[in-house]
């Protein structure tokens, strides 16, 4: 792609995200452009009026005549001391353009932070699980951490580079005006220089893509290892990991010292370039041409600026390009991302009063690899207990990711109070779901925002204080809290690190108490924990009866004894369904056979 296609392609982008914010920033170093291009050329009156004799406006170009009327009219035409305060007051006002720009440019960077990195988080809330599970934790801490960052740093740089060419157009038209053959000769030089940088350019830019996406790579494996790093450290396999994230590393850092060296070699060229042209064509204008020197000077002046300008514009050009992975991924992240979100929109549900009922069900995670749930026709009656049991592998859990609508079916309908699954307003369902998962979820945080999820302080808000406590309790969870050091105020650690399995699980069904659900989703809820803390747990579960709609999935089927109905899986298929005393009856049943290994 050419460079003036980069340039429309990368504009629109940033106006995408930016909107009509940035033009701000080119109008400012439009301004700031102009002042300084004009400042400078109000050098040649003033070097005129020093010459004995003054200015001969007879032997003037057309840009000094307009210079001398101007000055003419704020009667200083002929006054060193009033050009030279004039020339003051217009760099004075470059200057407070400059800064405006750049505090302006600095207002737009936090905004552009908080702006990106909470549509991102929000995004990420909003998007279909199928695709969460297709990607990995490394890539969405890369893109919400780091990536956003480089889109910054980029729009940074490409700003810089507009106000490069806003400067470079200023000075060389300045130029131009003042001796023409001089100007069109450093001009068409500097576009060869730039013709030549494109090479350069298509290089940094593919060593941004691969740094971008290699970072991924490097966060994934780092986000793995540190979430591993009891069983890493314990069993020695640390080597094995460091072998990959070394490797990662390498390639990481190989792309930024290209980057950097490319950046060395841009920075290095550009005064020994400037000077070079500037002495060759100031040669060729006194010598060949014979061309006065006065406007000469002036324009050796905006011709050095400009030539600064020229490199400066290939610099940030190279910059836009060393961060520009960073912009492509974040665009393309968002669009993949929006294209994926849920439908939260539809019908409002109100509080489950009817059931959930399953209709010819097939689920397929990839239909390539074939259906994980064959023809599910289940029905969980509202405030009953509903038990699934089955080997591992059965689709139990998938059942209950099903039932919270987390995962659509192939085909067939799911009817939650008669309502069609895709009709469902998500949002007003979800909020009567209470769901503890096999894999406890404990946040770095203190015990008690772990229950309440940051609802307020319990310090200050007895009625919440009294919620939590009740809710703990219910999950014999109150004792061991209040043993820890800081009772309810003590921090857990990542993931909960500071407690044992069994604490985390117990404080995990304690937050779901704490939400007092219509619908409680139990998938293992009480597999870490010992025979005493489940006997309390499984207590409170049976006291929901009747008031709460339960799904339990449990392999220790002494836990489904008081379901109202149990469903046995296999293979993702419903092979039995009944009462717990009906199936442990039946003649060659696999429940039977389950309950009899199990000694119950």
């Amino acid at each position: 792609m050419s460079t003036f296609g980069d340039l429309v392609r990368y504009l629109k982008i940033y106006r995408k995200y930016i909107g009509r914010r940035m033009y701000l920033v080119f109008v400012l170093a439009a301004a700031t452009s102009v002042a300084s291009a004009f400042g400078i050329t109000l050098l040649l009156p003033l070097l005129k009026a020093s010459q004995s004799g003054g200015a001969d406006p007879e032997k003037m170009g057309t840009a000094e005549q307009w210079l001398h009327d101007l000055l003419t009219w704020m009667g200083i035409a002929d006054s060193m001391g009033g050009i030279l305060a004039f020339i003051a007051i217009v760099f004075v006002g470059k200057g407070l353009l400059s800064f405006a720009n750049g505090g302006y440019k600095s207002y737009l960077q936090s905004q552009l932070h908080r702006e990106l990195k909470s549509q991102i988080f929000d995004a990420y809330t909003g998007m279909d699980f199928r695709h969460y599970i297709s990607r990995s934790t490394g890539h969405f801490v890369n893109v919400i951490t780091t990536q956003v960052g480089r889109f910054y740093s980029s729009f940074n740089s490409f700003a810089s580079f507009l106000s490069q060419t806003l400067t470079t157009v200023s000075y060389f038209g300045a130029a131009l005006a003042l001796t023409w053959k001089f100007s069109l000769l450093a001009i068409g030089i500097g576009a060869v220089i730039l013709y030549l940088f494109n090479y350069l350019n298509s290089y940094v830019r593919t060593l941004s893509r691969k740094s971008s996406r290699e970072a991924s790579t490097l966060n994934n494996l780092l986000v793995q290892a540190l979430q591993s790093l009891k069983y890493i450290v314990s069993t020695n396999q640390t080597k094995h990991l460091r072998s990959r994230a070394t490797d990662s590393i390498w390639r990481l850092t190989g792309y930024s010292l290209r980057q950097g060296i490319a950046s060395s070699f841009t920075g290095s060229i550009k005064e020994p370039v400037s000077v070079l042209l500037i002495t060759g064509i100031i040669a060729l204008q006194v010598v060949v041409f014979q061309d006065p020197v006065v406007p000469i000077f002036v324009a050796l002046l905006l011709f050095h600026r400009g030539m600064q300008a020229v490199m400066a514009l290939q610099s940030q050009w190279q910059s836009t390009m060393n961060q520009i992975g960073g912009v492509e991924m974040v665009h393309e992240e968002f669009e993949t991302i929006l294209d994926r979100q849920e439908d939260r929109e539809g019908k409002t549900l109100g509080p489950l009063s009817e059931g959930i009922v399953f209709d010819s069900v097939r689920f397929a995670y990839n239909e390539e690899d074939g259906d994980v749930l064959h023809d599910i026709n289940i029905t969980v009656p509202a405030n009953n207990t509903v038990a699934l049991v089955g080997e591992s592998g059965a689709g139990k859990s998938t059942l209950v990711d099903m039932m919270s609508l987390l995962l659509p079916p192939r085909t067939g309908e799911i009817r939650i109070d008669g309502v069609p699954h895709d009709e469902v307003d998500i949002t007003s369902w979800r909020d009567q779901i209470g769901y503890v998962s096999q894999e406890t979820v404990v946040f770095d945080d203190t015990v008690a925002n772990n229950i309440h999820l940051w609802r307020g302080d319990m310090e200050e808000d007895p009625a919440l204080r009294e919620r939590m406590i009740h809710a703990a309790e219910r999950a014999h969870a109150d004792h061991f809290i209040r043993d820890l050091p800081n009772g309810y105020q003590t921090q857990v650690g990542d993931r909960g690190v500071r407690l044992s399995g069994g604490q985390k699980q117990r404080l995990f069904v304690a937050r779901e108490l704490f939400k007092q659900p219509n619908v409680l989703l139990l998938d293992e809820a009480t597999s870490d924990l010992d025979t005493a803390s489940e006997q309390h747990i499984q207590d409170s579960i049976d006291a929901l009866q009747g008031e709460v709609t339960v799904v339990i999935i449990a392999h220790r089927l002494s836990t489904v004894k008081n379901a109202d109905r149990v469903y046995v899986l296999d293979e993702g298929r419903v092979i039995e369904q009944g009462s717990y005393d009906e199936l442990r009856m039946r003649e060659n049943g696999q429940f039977r056979e389950m309950v009899e290994m199990q000694s119950l």
